[in-house]
């Protein structure tokens, strides 16, 4: 069984990250508080995305959580004064973690998977919707609840909850702040896999090790273009494909591609 190691996290919580390979392990540290969020951790999650983004060594991440809860969602006394201010706790400049397409702030370019186990409220739905796959324990509870607290999701649930499960399933959690389990998330589209929620971390970093051995900037290029046919339209994304296909086919990886398929052995990609 995988296991990541935590660092001792201080009262607020932190964000811990560890290397495995080419793959990021980004682990949400507050575990006696349910892993509830407060700014300093909104901040070193966006410092742990970029970085992903930024390393060339680094083509995969993996969003996990220490404890038995991937997240109680937002510490409220902790972050209800940025939110009467109309401010986000993540500086400009950085990548967003919720990838949102914000003015200010970076978009992710390379994949994140979503290991999520436990109780998943509010935030922990929408950063696992702004992943890109999510494999989720068996023992999950999900709740988008925040029209219970007065306020409402703003981390992209209203987004791409209809976008995943059409408008009748979204507005059916959305305006109850209902409780649903892995079986309906994953009927929802909302996850991409069950497992037991012992076997959670596991099953992401098999499929993000999976993806970590393909050719980086096709990696990359594939989802810049299923994102922008889900933005944009089908025809915006097909606008992008011979050039994109021309870029690619005169790159290293492409040359190794071609080289591995002819002397029958898997390739070695440098992302080049």
């Amino acid at each position: 069984m995988t296991q990541a190691t935590p660092t001792t996290p201080p009262a607020e919580g932190c964000i811990d990250t560890e290397v495995r390979g080419h793959v990021l392990l980004i682990g949400i540290n507050r575990p006696a508080k349910r892993n509830g969020w407060t700014a300093p951790m909104f901040r070193q999650l966006a410092e742990a995305y970029t970085r992903l983004d930024d390393d060339p060594e680094l083509r995969v991440g993996v969003l996990h959580a220490f404890g038995d809860h991937f997240t109680a969602g937002l510490d409220l006394p902790a972050i209800t004064e940025y939110m009467k201010r109309g401010e986000k706790a993540v500086p400009y400049g950085l990548v967003e973690p919720h990838d949102l397409g914000m003015p200010g702030y970076r978009r992710r370019t390379k994949p994140m998977l979503a290991a999520v186990k436990g109780i998943c409220f509010t935030v922990g739905i929408e950063l696992m919707l702004g992943a890109d796959i999510v494999v989720a324990g068996d023992d999950c509870r999900f709740s988008q609840l925040e029209v219970q607290r007065g306020i409402m999701a703003t981390g992209g649930a209203t987004l791409r909850m209809a976008e995943r499960a059409g408008l009748g399933n979204a507005m059916l959690h959305l305006l109850t702040a209902d409780e649903f389990g892995s079986e309906e998330a994953l009927r929802l589209n909302f996850v991409q896999k069950v497992v037991p929620s012992a076997q959670v971390l596991d099953e992401a970093l098999r499929i993000a090790e999976r993806i970590a051995a393909q050719a980086p900037l096709a990696v990359v290029a594939t989802r810049q273009n299923v994102l922008k046919a889900i933005e944009q339209g089908p025809l915006a994304a097909m606008a992008d494909f011979i050039e994109t296909q021309k870029r690619l086919s005169n790159s290293e990886d492409a040359a190794e591609g071609v080289r591995s398929f002819v002397e029958r052995r898997p390739a070695r990609f440098s992302g080049r």
